[in-house]
Order: structure tokens, then C-alpha cells, then sequence
């Protein structure tokens, strides 16, 4: 009955996401929300930027069919994860162009219009662990929510927002990795993978303050 109910929210923030005309320049532009995002009853969320122009955008599955979807598939599999294990979405749903057609960074109205359908599919879901890869990501969960959270400093420390654990981590894109090396991003997933295998995380957890 739980489950049910929980599919059935999740149905109705999918609708409520494709009938959604906030922003102007997403027009027309792919929803990548759906059953393609992953499993609902899944322990731990990650949140990307935007859908990619040759990636989720075309393919409707998020990190999928463009390079920072490649590179995140090998990420996770240092986590010990599959897609079928985990569900990922964008801190924007829909792919933003600039006016020569090629990706853009979402701007701040955008991600604030589209922080609701975030933090619904959140309190759906109810994970274990959010995992925001980059600073879109964490911005989008301050307009949820504020937090002192700085990518810098406190990428793969778990974090208290709200009633759920945050591990910051950079996005697994290819200009990410002038910050954070995919080296680092390797070690950072597979301690992603010990903290999700470990049981009592909010009590063996030292999260920081915020």
C-alpha cells in the first residue's frame, strides 16, 4: 500500500513536471523526469546541473549518452551501484541552450523554479543519502532548504540538511575534472559506497554542523 502510494505521488509530480512553463527559454525542451530517472525506493538520490544536449535531453535518462554520463557510469560502479539501484535527477529538468544552440548553465530563476519538483521528488523518495554533484546542485538544495555547504571544503564530508544526510561531490562532467581529478572522483564514490554499506549511518556518521 506504501509503495503504492508512493508510485502514485511520483506519477503526479511527473505530470505536474511535463505540464510545467516557468521558464521560458526550456520551451518545449524534454522533462527528464520518469521512470527512467531509476527506483524510487532507492537509499540515495544524486543530483546532477541540467540534462545535456546530447545526452539526457535526447535519451530522456539522466547521465546517459554524453560524456559526463559515461564518466558518471564508471563512477558509480566504484560505488558498488547500479542504476537500477539509485535514482538521478537535475537540479533543472529540461536542457538550457544559449542562443547558438549548445548547453548552457541554468540560471538562478531557473533552478529556483524548478527547486519545487526537487524538493517534492525528495519527500517522496525519502533516501538515506543526497548526493549533489556541483554547485548547481547544492545551490538548488539552499533554495529548498539553506545550508552552509561549500564544495570545496566539504566535498565527500556527510552533512546534516534538514532530515537527510548530504554528501557533497563534483560533477562527473569533463570541466569538472580541472577541480577534482577523476582520480579523486573515484575515491570519492567508493566512499559513497562504504557509508551506504554501513548500517545506523545518521548515528555512525560524524556529520558536520550547518
Amino acid at each position: 500500500m506504501l509503495h503504492t502510494d508512493k508510485r502514485r505521488k511520483f506519477e503526479m509530480l511527473v505530470e505536474n513536471a511535463n505540464r510545467c512553463n516557468l521558464c521560458a527559454r526550456m520551451y518545449g525542451r524534454t522533462r527528464v523526469l520518469s521512470e527512467k530517472n531509476g527506483n524510487i525506493d532507492s537509499k540515495v538520490v544524486f543530483i546532477g546541473e541540467a540534462p545535456g544536449r546530447l545526452g539526457a535531453d535526447r535519451t530522456g535518462i539522466p547521465f546517459h549518452g554524453d560524456q559526463a554520463g559515461q564518466n558518471f557510469e564508471r563512477l558509480l560502479q566504484f560505488a558498488g551501484l547500479t542504476r537500477q539501484q539509485v535514482f538521478i535527477t537535475n537540479a533543472v529538468l529540461c536542457n538550457p541552450r544559449n542562443e547558438k544552440g549548445n548547453n548552457s548553465a541554468p540560471n538562478k530563476e531557473e533552478v529556483r523554479n524548478c527547486s519545487l519538483h526537487l524538493s517534492i521528488l525528495i519527500d517522496i523518495i525519502e533516501p538515506e543519502l543526497i548526493v549533489p554533484l556541483g554547485q548547481c546542485a547544492l545551490r538548488s538544495l539552499h533554495i529548498i532548504e539553506a545550508h552552509q555547504i561549500e564544495l570545496r571544503q566539504d566535498v565527500r564530508k556527510p552533512a546534516k540538511w534538514g532530515k537527510y544526510t548530504v554528501v557533497p561531490m563534483y560533477h562527473p562532467g569533463p570541466r569538472a575534472a580541472i577541480y577534482r581529478s577523476i582520480a579523486d572522483q573515484k575515491g570519492d564514490f567508493s566512499f559513497l559506497g562504504e557509508i551506504l554499506g554501513r548500517r545506523g549511518i545518521e548515528e555512525k556518521l560524524h556529520l558536520i554542523r550547518i
